[in-house]
């Protein structure tokens, strides 16, 4: 690819505009594709003054994250807590979607970035508005996990189950009806729907919005017990 040519003079860059270049890079590329000096030449720039911005490579990737999650915008209270939860995830997950190589950054950082801690400070007030307990809430963080930035994470990774059947797929799926019936009664029911996979990958969106509102419905009938029980 050859170097972009950028009126950004190293005396004018800044650290929002390094990190706005690298993820566009990473959008249009994929996050293998950022590196300091690929970077660099996007913004027309030598790669050495990126480091008094953003630091390490490891910097820059965090910085990317968290400008992302920043883009997370509130939807409206509606005084239904259990909408507002639901529509706070929903727009972090439409949000992270439009960028998916940031997932595997948060699930790989054993702290939140700010703007995260930011994000979760807004579902606390939800749910704390909504009449949870202290206890209550920390169990809902608990169960809740990454959905609360709009991801969850599947038991097995099926991604490699939409490549074509292996010509002896017949021999494996008779085998499998002996031995596993429960597990062969879901792959096909989940063939004749809308499943992909040996165990039913399915509509993410979906099963996001299932899992969510399971969850809260839950969370609900608990915070009316434990306000009957006071």
């Amino acid at each position: 690819m050859a170097t972009r040519t950028s009126s950004t003079a190293p005396a004018g860059l800044t650290t929002a505009g390094v990190v706005d270049a690298a993820i566009a890079l990473a959008d249009a590329h994929g996050i293998d594709a950022v590196s300091m000096r690929r970077v660099a030449q996007e913004l027309g720039v030598d790669a050495m003054s990126l480091y008094r911005h953003v630091g390490t490579k490891h910097g820059l990737l965090e910085k990317m994250a968290d400008a992302v999650v920043t883009q997370i915008a509130p939807p409206p209270r509606s005084g239904d807590w259990v909408a507002d939860a639901h529509a706070l995830m929903r727009a972090a997950r439409s949000t992270l979607l439009a960028h998916p190589w940031t997932t595997p950054l948060i699930k790989g950082r054993a702290t939140p970035t700010p703007a995260a801690l930011v994000h979760l400070d807004r579902l606390l007030d939800i749910l704390r508005s909504g009449g949870l307990s202290l206890d209550l809430t920390h169990h809902a963080l608990h169960v809740l996990g990454s959905r609360v930035l709009g991801f969850s994470d599947d038991l097995f990774d099926d991604s490699a189950a939409s490549s074509p059947p292996p010509p002896e797929a017949a021999a494996m799926q008779a085998a499998m009806m002996a031995a596993l019936p429960r597990i062969a009664e879901m792959a096909a029911a989940g063939a004749t729907q809308t499943h992909d996979g040996a165990l039913g990958g399915c509509d993410d969106q979906e099963e996001f919005d299932f899992s969510v509102e399971l969850i809260l419905a839950g969370l609900e009938r608990r915070r009316a017990r434990e306000s009957s029980d006071a």
